[in-house]
């Protein structure tokens, strides 16, 4: 199963806002996710936005693929995008 973390809309027309979530890529955007992990409301004067940067990390850790704007979003909160090399041991 493909993972990835990208953003599903929410709100009304022309007043929307979206939570980033943790889903199966083969899901539709707006449908069933396995995690929500933040919050993001462009609408507002700065955008606001909430990530809980722990659960970022456990998931682009374990091989979630995060979507260009997820990426750029995680990056503006100083959470680490590429994910740390197992080392092995001898």
């Amino acid at each position: 199963m493909a993972v990835v973390i990208r953003l599903t809309r929410m709100g009304s027309k022309r007043k929307p806002h979206h939570k980033i979530v943790v889903i199966d890529q083969r899901m539709p955007r707006d449908g069933r996710f396995i995690e929500e992990i933040g919050y993001y409301d462009p609408s507002k004067q700065p955008a606001l936005v909430e990530v809980d940067a722990e659960r970022a990390t456990y998931w682009l850790g374990v091989g979630a693929r995060p979507s260009p704007t997820v990426q750029s979003i995680l990056k503006s909160k100083n959470v680490s995008v590429k994910p740390k090399q197992k080392t092995r041991s001898k």
